[in-house]
This record gives C-alpha cells, sequence and structure tokens, in this order.
C-alpha cells in the first residue's frame, strides 16, 4: 500500500487547511489574538460570537448551562442566540479555569476546513480506493464558494462537514446500535453548533431512517426507538444551549420565510466569486451570492450527469429516500416564492400560522447546500462508473485548477475581511472617563435598547473587557415585548430620577437625553458627552 493511499484522509485535510490559510491567513489562529475579530471590515458578526462567549465564560455556570444572562440582563437569553458555538462555549468555558482562550474560531474555521476535506475522502472510498480520485475530488468538496462564504462571517455555519458525515451515514451499512450512537452523535452536535444545520442533518438521517424502515429486515422495535433518540438528541442539544429561554421573536427582526430564497440561477451565477462566466440577473437580499458552485463543480455536475446518461446508475433507485430528502430540501430551500434571475412567482401563500413557525428558518437558502453536495458525490460517482477511477481522478484534478482559478475574485474578497491586525484591538471608547465609571458601576444600560442599538456595539465591547453586565446586545432572536417593556420601564425611570443602583446609562436618542436632565440630581448626577457618546451617570458628583 503506498502513502498516499495510507495517508491520504491527512492530505485531504491538510488541504482543507491550507485553503482556509490561503484565503484568511495564519493570524486568525492564535487563541490569544482577537484583534482581528473586532477589527474587520464584515461588520458586527464576528464581534456578537466575542462578545457572547466573553460574556458567557465569565458568568457561573446555570441551569440550562446555555444561559448567558450578562449580555442583555433582561432581554437576554442564551450563549445559543450568540451564535457562539455552545458545543465549543461549553468546552472553553470548562477550561476556563485552568486555561483561558479568549477566542476559538481561528481554530474552529482551520477544523472545519479539516474536517471538510477528511470526511470528503472518506465519501469517496465509498467509490473508489484510488488515491487520485479521492483527492481531487475532496479538494472539489473544500473549493465551494458556499463554504468559504459562510467562513468569511457566518462561523458556525462553516460546518459543512456535519453534511459530508450525514450523506457518508445515509450510503454505508452499519451495525444498528452503531448507527444509531452516529446518528445521535451528529443530530446532537448539529444542535450545539447552529440551528440550521440541525434540520439539515436531521432531514438526512430522517432519509436514512426511511431507507431502512422500508427494508424487509427491518425491527420495529429498533426503529422506532431511533425515531425517539435522534431528535430527542437533537431537543437536549437546544435544551441545553438555551434555545428554548426565548418564547416569542423567534421569526427575526427582519425578513421571513420565502424572502430570502434561493434563485434558480444563483448556483450558475458567478459574482462575487466567479472569474470566467456573465453576470446573471438574481434577487436583492442578503443571501445573494452565496450559492455559485464554481465552473470546475459546474463542469463535474455536467460531466456527471452525461455519464449518467451513458451508463445509467442503479445506486439512485436504491437509494431513493436520500434522493427524496435532498430534493425535498431543494424545494424548502426555493419556497412557495420561486425565483427565476431576481423574478418572484408565488406558487402558493401559505397560512399566516405555517408561515410563522417557517420564519424561523427565514434564509431558507441555505437548504441547498445538502443538495449540492449530494449532486457533487452523485456526479463523481457517474464519472467514476464510467470512465473509471484514473481517468475520473485526472479528470477532476484539471475540474480542481478551473474551480481555483475561476475563485480568484472571491479569494481576493475575502482576504480583505481580516486583514493582519494587533492582537488586542483598542476601546473605541477611549476617553479615561469610561475606565473610571467601569470601575465605579457594574452594568451599563443602553437608553433605549434593542437589536443593534445605537453605541451598542462600542458599549459592550467596552462592557465584556471591563467585566460588567449590559443590555447593549446584538443577538440572533430578541424578545420584541421584553424589549418594549424595558424600554418604557427605563424611560419611566430617566423622568423619575429612579436610576437603578449600580448602572451607567448611555442615552442614544433626543428622548431618552431629555428624560434624563428631567430626573437629574444636579447634585450627584451628571449628564455628559464622551468620545460623542451622551451618558447619564447617577451619583458620579457624589462619588
Amino acid at each position: 500500500m503506498s502513502s498516499l493511499h495510507r495517508y491520504g484522509g491527512v492530505a485531504a485535510a491538510l488541504f482543507g487547511a491550507a485553503v482556509v490559510a490561503f484565503t484568511f491567513g495564519l493570524h486568525i489562529l492564535p487563541p490569544h489574538n482577537t484583534g482581528w475579530m473586532l477589527t474587520g471590515t464584515i461588520g458586527p458578526d464576528p464581534v456578537q460570537y466575542w462578545l457572547g462567549y466573553t460574556f458567557f465564560k465569565a458568568s457561573p455556570w446555570t441551569w440550562p448551562p446555555g444561559l448567558n444572562p450578562r449580555w442583555g440582563i433582561e432581554i437576554g437569553s442564551s450563549i445559543f442566540y450568540a451564535d457562539s458555538i455552545p458545543l465549543l462555549a461549553f468546552a472553553f468555558k470548562a477550561l476556563t479555569p485552568f486555561l483561558d482562550v479568549p477566542q476559538y474560531w481561528g481554530l474552529w474555521l482551520f477544523a472545519c476546513g479539516a474536517l471538510q476535506g477528511f470526511l470528503a475522502w472518506r465519501l469517496l472510498g465509498l467509490l473508489t480506493a484510488d488515491p487520485l480520485a479521492r483527492l481531487a475530488g475532496a479538494a472539489l468538496f473544500v473549493l465551494q464558494p458556499t463554504l468559504l462564504n459562510r467562513m468569511g462571517g457566518h462561523f458556525a455555519l462553516s460546518a459543512h462537514f456535519l453534511l459530508l458525515a450525514g450523506l457518508y451515514l445515509c450510503l454505508t451499512q452499519a451495525p444498528r446500535a452503531r448507527r444509531l450512537a452516529a446518528w445521535v452523535a451528529l443530530v446532537g452536535a448539529a444542535s450545539l453548533i447552529h440551528s440550521y444545520l440541525l434540520p439539515m442533518t436531521a432531514g438526512l438521517w430522517a432519509a436514512d431512517w426511511l431507507a431502512r424502515a422500508v427494508r424487509q429486515d427491518r425491527r420495529v422495535a429498533l426503529s422506532a426507538i431511533e425515531a425517539l433518540a435522534v431528535p430527542g438528541a437533537g431537543v437536549l442539544g437546544l435544551y441545553l444551549a438555551g434555545f428554548f429561554a426565548l418564547s416569542a421573536g423567534l421569526g427575526g427582526t427582519w425578513g421571513g420565510y420565502g424572502q430570502m430564497q434561493l434563485d434558480l440561477l444563483a448556483p450558475f451565477d458567478p459574482p462575487p466569486w466567479g472569474a470566467f462566466l456573465p453576470d446573471l440577473p438574481g434577487p436583492d437580499h442578503w443571501e445573494t451570492g452565496h450559492s455559485y458552485l464554481g465552473l470546475g463543480a459546474l463542469l463535474l455536475v455536467a460531466l456527471g450527469a452525461v455519464s449518467a446518461l451513458l451508463r445509467p446508475q442503479p445506486w439512485l433507485r436504491r437509494h431513493w429516500p436520500l434522493v427524496l430528502g435532498v430534493t425535498a430540501m431543494l424545494a424548502l430551500a426555493i419556497s412557495h416564492n420561486v425565483s427565476i434571475g431576481g423574478q418572484v412567482f408565488a406558487l402558493a401563500t401559505p397560512s399566516p400560522r405555517v408561515l410563522a413557525i417557517a420564519d424561523a428558518l427565514r434564509a431558507s437558502e441555505r437548504f441547498f447546500w445538502p443538495f449540492l453536495y449530494a449532486a457533487l458525490f452523485g456526479a463523481m460517482a457517474a464519472l467514476i462508473a464510467t470512465f473509471g477511477a484514473r481517468r475520473a481522478g485526472l479528470v477532476m484534478l484539471v475540474l480542481v485548477v478551473v474551480q481555483f482559478l475561476d475563485m480568484q475574485p472571491g479569494f481576493a474578497r475575502l482576504a480583505r475581511y481580516f486583514p493582519a491586525s494587533p492582537a488586542v484591538a483598542p476601546l473605541r471608547l477611549s476617553d479615561p472617563f469610561w475606565l473610571q465609571a467601569s470601575d465605579h458601576y457594574t452594568r451599563i444600560r443602553l437608553a433605549p435598547t434593542g437589536m443593534q442599538a445605537r453605541h451598542w456595539e462600542e458599549v459592550a465591547v467596552l462592557a465584556a473587557t471591563r467585566g460588567l453586565s449590559t443590555d447593549a446586545v446584538y443577538l440572533a432572536r430578541l424578545d420584541p415585548e421584553r424589549v418594549a417593556a424595558l424600554n418604557a420601564a427605563t424611560l419611566a425611570r430617566l423622568r423619575e430620577g429612579r436610576h437603578e443602583p449600580g448602572s451607567l446609562y448611555v442615552l442614544g436618542d433626543t428622548m431618552m437625553l431629555e428624560a434624563a436632565r428631567a430626573g437629574l440630581d444636579p447634585a450627584r448626577d451628571m449628564v455628559a458627552q464622551f468620545n460623542a457618546v451622551w451618558v447619564l451617570a447617577p451619583g458620579w458628583l457624589a462619588r
């Protein structure tokens, strides 16, 4: 056995990690380097992840363990809604008394690249033992704009390796107990990583469960146990991560199901990734540009389709539950509002109750991913079956080069996302007052507060750095009734001079500023401006 046969999985994993290093640089890897997250150019999402974990690790353990009360206070919820990857947040919080890890997202991104490559190698091992075919195929699974786009900001959603693991389980045979344990672990892990990956992984499990349930050798009792255990693992993970800390606001504060759907031209539409194909018309929503396959992958799918026509594949009929499952997720991605080149055609009008539930998965375009990876695997299977592993490997190697060259605009774009920066970013609130105030108060209030309220980021970073609680938040979901109640209570407190003990108030609009002045005790309290931010400091003059 050659070294490539023996260590091909390691080589595929190293290729995946190398793509992450090429795209973002090695400076994101050291755990004590947080500057790239707090000074990047892509917006507030990495700041949100860092804040969620920083508040979480400084808080006492709770039950369920994912609760994160210091970030948000009355409107706070859990580490789940900070998108801080609860699976890792739990592990590193437990390590904090022995080893402080300020950020684990660089490690996570490299791990996602490596696991994508390794699991693709394992998946292709179901088709051939040829190392060239397996490595070239694994490279095409790694060089996916859909994956690298998520690494450029939505870190938790970079765990596409979960989908490859799910496909692997769907396509392999194993003893019932071992398969049950594998699915429980996979679905449980998905529930502790990201809410969108959970239904995708669970959908693959459902396809595998159906395939085994309809066989003649089925065991009804074991199938029933599995039908309870695997979804139960997902629900348990959600509970531990704090998903159920919110009972309202799960639809989010922008968009809704059917408004961020997969356009039927999206897989062929290159911007901002492709260098060679022409720009196509498309919709105008936040998911646009995230589903392009890349020219190499498109050619692979086309060659696979031709190969399947030349030599029909019986395994498609054998795995019809998997085909049904990924097609159902594709339909979910397209939604009832079918978009073709940005033109939307409403096929149906779901009831308000159905839409309210579906709104929790508003960014439905993401459900294209399982179909995408299944299509890539199917194309490779057809190519190998028709032309043989060695010829198919050479063809896929050429397609890897085409894919890499086509993706150059996307690589150039992502290279600007996390520029090299100081290991620790300086505080934006740099006036000496803020450090003095953070020694005097125990929490910082935004007035008014809400989702990304004015001054939220600089205030939250100051609070997290200095060990204070705050209601300055950016979370995946907020309960709008809690927000409204808190803002009404804060306004009344300010007007009446009933300031909360231990609270410093950051005033974000004229109404709150006027209320603060109305309730001011000029002998004790101070209203002033520092770093262009208005504050009410109760009792500051009487220190």
